[in-house]
């Protein structure tokens, strides 16, 4: 186990970018390196073990559920299975999904349907000596200067469970080479991994919410003489809403003068998060010369608005005002794959531009260090960042020898993250810039078996290079904490004490033709 000190600006993404059956549509923002649990890996996929390569190399599973339109491409009705399990090394977090899928056609028209049950498991802080730190223990026994306390906890080892509904349909205009399509996911959220670690003095946590996301979709294909497939550009318009409610309670202690004792007093906050995200997409893939091979080019554009935000308590940090702000955020990349019979192979290359803009309201008057006042609803602090992240993704598939049935999947991920925070107080009348880089990788296997009646996989992937806080953060003052859904702004001026941790996912995938 190794402890990294890291003074960086805050920002952990959860389930906003993750709630959705996206690879790039939703576009995750993150300034810390935070372990996550795949939780919302619920859909089926071809590509998982080969690192999810997609620009360029078609995912045959989940395409449908990526962008509705690519359902044309269902030659036969299909049911899936895919449990899927995660772990967050040292204890520290996991989950178990059952996911049940079906895609259709009849015709001219298709359409899929999915349905999933969760349980996510309390995350958990580790300590620097290797164990796991419970930020819910009772409150100490009476006697000495403690008192009684009738404040709730929350049961160590209680789980908390999630439910997801997804459904499309489409249909193919053959004379025009060219599908639309239209879906709709439903997330009912009672438990999003991690979010129990910001509020790291509390006794109970309770979260409630949900999400939706609608999508249109279109394929256009221009097929050729040549054998070497058509060209293809897929468009998907998206649109998501994220509501959720943290219902927290604190233990504060009251001194009782009649027995000499501090006495525990429970305090309810609700706190309440909103975000609402727009995006669009563009895929576009050609043949090459060379049999077998294609090119693809990807754009993507998200603007997220931050209506609400949830008031999060760290350790040793006063709670203050958090008050709303926006990002908008790119994907710009380029793919090659080569398909050879079953053997397959896939590069994907993004780069990926961010800029957010959060502040912080002036609830009441404000002086500053000039004399002047800052009005209430002025804006006491201004924080801006600009990121330059990128992605690599590399994936091979080769049967284990020439005509069998059994395949395996070999892939690779990198992703490097570096921003830039330019903060201006405008209480203290100061400003300060502050730059943070590191990289996460994650290794991806696979194994495929087919049969002319079934289909059945397994596949994995580890991420490396993130972690989770230790029992105490200190990240000194932090005067804006700004939210994008459940991603989380903040900027403090502190160092962040990480434990370096692994998520591992595992997922077994069953696929049955319905006829």
């Amino acid at each position: 186990m190794s402890v990294s000190r890291r003074a960086v600006v805050g920002l952990s993404a959860f389930s906003l970018c993750l709630i959705t059956p996206s690879r790039a549509q939703l576009i995750q923002v993150k300034t810390l390196p935070l372990a996550q649990g795949n939780q919302f890996q619920i859909f089926p996929s071809a590509n998982l073990g080969m690192a999810s390569v997609s620009i360029a190399l078609a995912d045959s599973a989940l395409d449908p559920f990526v962008n509705p339109a690519t359902g044309s491409r269902i030659l036969a009705s299909r049911f899936f299975g895919t449990p899927t399990v995660y772990t967050i090394s040292q204890g520290t977090g996991g989950g178990r999904s059952l996911p049940l899928a079906l895609l259709v056609r009849h015709a001219k028209w298709y359409g899929a349907l999915s349905l999933a049950v969760q349980q996510v498991d309390p995350s958990r802080a580790p300590q620097s000596d290797g164990g796991v730190f419970v930020t819910d223990l009772p409150p100490p026994p009476g006697g000495g200067p403690f008192g009684s306390s009738t404040v709730p906890t929350q049961p160590e080892s209680e789980s908390h469970g999630n439910q997801f509904a997804f459904a499309s349909i489409g249909r193919r205009m053959p004379e025009r080479h060219l599908s639309i399509g239209a879906s709709m996911l439903w997330n009912g959220l009672h438990a999003v991994d991690g979010v129990d670690l910001l509020y790291a003095n509390s006794r109970r946590l309770e979260q409630s919410g949900d999400a939706v996301d609608l999508r249109v979709g279109a394929l256009k294909e221009w097929p050729t003489d040549s054998g070497k497939g058509a060209r293809s550009l897929q468009a998907i318009l998206l649109h998501n809403r994220f509501a959720a409610t943290h219902t927290v309670t604190y233990a504060d202690a009251i001194w009782n003068p009649i027995t000499q004792q501090f006495d525990e007093q429970a305090r309810i906050e609700h706190n309440e998060e909103r975000t609402n995200t727009w995006g669009m997409q563009m895929n576009y893939q050609i043949p090459l010369a060379a049999p077998g091979w294609r090119i693809g080019w990807l754009a993507v554009a998200n603007r997220a608005s931050h209506p609400k935000i949830p008031t999060y308590e760290l350790t040793n940090v006063p709670a203050i005002p958090r008050d709303p702000g926006y990002t908008h955020a790119f994907n710009l990349g380029m793919g090659v794959s080569r398909v050879e019979g079953p053997a397959r192979f896939g590069i994907d290359l993004i780069y990926e531009p961010i800029s957010s803009y959060t502040w912080a309201d002036a609830a009441v008057p404000t002086p500053t260090a000039a004399g002047d006042t800052i009005a209430p609803g002025g804006k006491t602090i201004e924080n801006r960042f600009r990121f330059s992240n990128a992605w690599f993704r590399l994936g091979v598939e080769q049967p284990v020898k020439e005509g069998a049935p059994t395949s395996f999947q070999l892939g690779l991920i990198l992703h490097p993250i570096d921003y830039r925070l330019e903060q201006q107080d405008n209480v203290q009348l100061t400003s300060r810039s502050v730059r943070a880089t590191w990289w996460e990788w994650t290794p991806t296997w696979g194994l495929s078996y087919r049969q002319p009646r079934f289909e059945l996989r397994y596949q994995g992937r580890a991420t490396k290079g993130a972690g989770r806080p230790q029992a105490q953060i200190f990240f000194g003052d932090i005067r804006a904490l700004s939210a994008a859904g459940s991603t989380i702004l903040a900027a403090p001026t502190g160092p962040l004490f990480m434990t370096d941790v692994s998520t591992v996912t595992h997922q077994i995938s069953l696929s049955l033709p319905l006829r």
